[in-house]
């Protein structure tokens, strides 16, 4: 199998999907298209990937009981997928660990970003605080309305904390000549610890409530 890090030395800065889409799939799951860019993506630990799936998992249940109590609120949930930005192309795309998104009316059509309700990430060691913050900073651009961050305990393979973020297009007044680095960003709407509560609960985009045994690793 080929390395990711010795590819890294061999592809250039700026690649188009078309692009991408011929290199090996073990190198091409490593990449993100930022308008273009080439971003790596880090693999994290086993925890990383478990949380992931257990976040999806109730996610996913939580979606389906809101379509039974409103048939208007028509969700999928799902980890790892691509979400294209823009209403054409391809070449400008992030995966977060986990998403949730309006029913497609289709099989198979590319998730834009318009149709996404939620996206999420999952916090491990190998994230930094500057790539989170641009990726968020992306979500926001693109107008998704709820963000989670799941936070990893550092010495213990459970979760610390769980950040909700709901987007806020209106910044305070700044002083003259000051502009905000971007228009709209996120707002901390909710935080949760297995410490200091026995469930995360919170209504939007549908009701969701989790308790900390199903996202147990």
């Amino acid at each position: 199998m080929s390395c990711p890090d010795l590819a890294r030395k061999d592809l250039p800065e700026f690649m188009t999907w078309e692009e991408l889409e011929q290199l090996p799939n073990e190198i091409a799951a490593h990449i993100e298209l930022w308008d273009g860019r080439v971003v790596w993506l880090r693999r994290g630990p086993a925890e990383h990937q478990a949380f992931t799936f257990a976040a999806t998992s109730a996610l996913k249940r939580c979606a389906r009981e809101a379509r039974g109590t409103d048939p208007e609120r028509r969700y999928r949930v799902d980890l790892e997928t691509n979400v294209f930005f823009g209403t054409t192309g391809k070449s400008d795309f992030v995966t977060p660990d986990f998403i949730a998104y309006h029913c497609l009316d289709r099989p198979y059509q590319d998730i834009r970003a318009d149709g996404v309700v939620l996206v999420g990430e999952v916090l491990s060691p190998s994230n930094s605080d500057a790539d989170m913050e641009q990726k968020k900073a992306r979500y926001a651009k693109a107008g998704i309305p709820w963000y989670w961050e799941i936070g990893l305990h550092q010495h213990r393979s459970e979760i610390a904390f769980v950040h909700v973020y709901g987007l806020a297009s209106d910044t305070a007044p700044l002083p003259a000549g000051v502009s905000p680095l971007h228009k709209a960003n996120y707002v901390l709407a909710g935080t949760w610890s297995p410490t200091d509560s026995t469930e995360i609960t919170i209504d939007f985009p549908f009701p969701i409530t989790i308790p900390w045994s199903e996202l147990a690793f």
